[in-house]
């Protein structure tokens, strides 16, 4: 075992890896310092307006978000924060409270979970593609990946990071046929994100493959191994122990979906499919945008741009990829729009990796002219992305 992790340190593989990750990383250091030509947003920075202003190198990858995480963390849930799952808050106390319980050690053990959780998905996501692709799809995937305008957030304190790495070593996993870890790994996944619960009929489907688990399904009861199908009765226990926490804490399982409507005027807690999303933008709220303020006008394209280019995707990956890739795809895409709204799409869709497949597949093919126009364009825009949330303006 030493000897095999040895092995892969020195290797090729993780060199590269670990090159575009700290690449990334200072990249986004270096956002920190272009960013304060804008304006100061002061309600939702990491850390308050007063260590904010200390040290902004640090307490930006808290702001947002990360400030409810970091609560969970050290005070437990309060009000109207069910929504943010329980898994992510708990490994950074336990990261934490070795040392001490102020607010700046329970950042820094996020910012490490996340940072490293992002490695380890990084590596996962090579390892995974590897089984299918040749390498230059692999590296066309990781780097559009890195340069994708929202991901900055597997940077911060954010769920983004831990639940990719648990979904991408979950399939990795599977598709080695190793059935336990790959259920431990799925049901960890649904105590960090909801849509961790799609591993369930993704893992089914690499069991059995799709013609067999239908002739299961339609015909004839299950045959073959049962300890390994009784595995993926793990996979939703995360969820369901949640669910059940929620239940004796509030009196409600399902306050997870119903405190959502609390963090954004479009939201509903109503589902509403994506045909009248698309018609509420383009009816509703693109002819009512005050388009004198540009981050407005910046993050309502771009989560708008972000839909109907994952419509395409998932639409294309029935045909391209592997059935259980499209299922995940397809489904991780459509749950966060019943909500009525593409608000937070660009961040949501960062976990969703066989999107970015699809799209290295595409990028290959175009022209050595058309690749550095389009990397620069996503350049661009992961840098004013950035920027905006660095200095508390509302990205996803």
């Amino acid at each position: 075992m030493k000897t095999t992790i040895t092995s892969f340190l020195r290797s090729k593989e993780f060199k590269y890896l670990l090159f575009f990750f700290i690449v990334w990383r200072l990249t986004l250091f270096v956002f920190v310092g272009f960013a304060d030509r804008l304006s100061l947003q002061r309600n939702f920075l990491g850390g308050g307006l007063e260590n904010y202003l200390k040290v902004p190198l640090f307490w930006t990858w808290a702001n947002f978000d990360g400030e409810h995480y970091l609560s969970i963390a050290q005070r437990g849930y309060g009000q109207g924060e069910q929504a943010f799952f329980p898994f992510y808050p708990l490994l950074t106390k336990i990261l934490a409270l070795p040392f001490d319980s102020g607010l700046a050690t329970f950042t820094l053990s996020g910012l490490i979970i996340s940072n490293l959780s992002f490695l380890i998905a990084l590596i996962g996501i090579y390892r995974l593609i590897r089984l299918d692709f040749p390498e230059k799809v692999t590296r066309a995937t990781i780097l559009l990946i890195l340069l994708f305008p929202a991901s900055f957030y597997f940077g911060s304190v954010y769920t983004e990071s831990l639940f990719l790495a648990l979904v991408t070593w979950s399939f990795y996993f599977a598709r080695k046929k190793n059935w336990l870890p790959a259920a431990i790994l799925a049901a960890i996944s649904t105590a960090t994100r909801f849509i961790g619960i799609l591993l369930l009929p993704v893992l089914l489907i690499e069991m059995f493959g799709w013609n067999k688990l239908k002739d299961v399904i339609v015909r004839r009861p299950l045959r073959g191994n049962p300890l390994k199908v009784a595995w993926l009765l793990i996979v939703p226990l995360g969820l369901i122990f949640y669910m059940f926490y929620l239940k004796v804490s509030t009196g409600d399982p399902l306050a997870f979906v119903h405190t959502l409507s609390g963090f954004g005027e479009q939201r509903s807690t109503t589902p509403i499919i994506l045909p009248q999303v698309f018609y509420r933008y383009f009816f509703k709220i693109l002819p009512n945008l005050t388009y004198s303020y540009f981050p407005v006008v910046f993050t309502t394209f771009l989560e708008l741009t972000v839909a109907i280019l994952f419509s395409i995707l998932s639409i294309i990956s029935f045909f391209k990829i592997r059935l259980s890739y499209a299922i995940y795809l397809t489904l991780g895409f459509l749950i966060p729009t019943l909500s009525g709204s593409f608000s937070s799409l660009p961040r949501y869709v960062i976990v969703l990796f066989p999107g970015f497949l699809l799209m290295a597949i595409y990028f290959l093919k175009l022209n050595r002219v058309l690749q550095i126009v389009l990397l620069s364009i996503l350049f661009i825009l992961l840098g004013l992305a950035s920027a905006f949330f660095i200095r508390g303006y509302w990205v996803a």
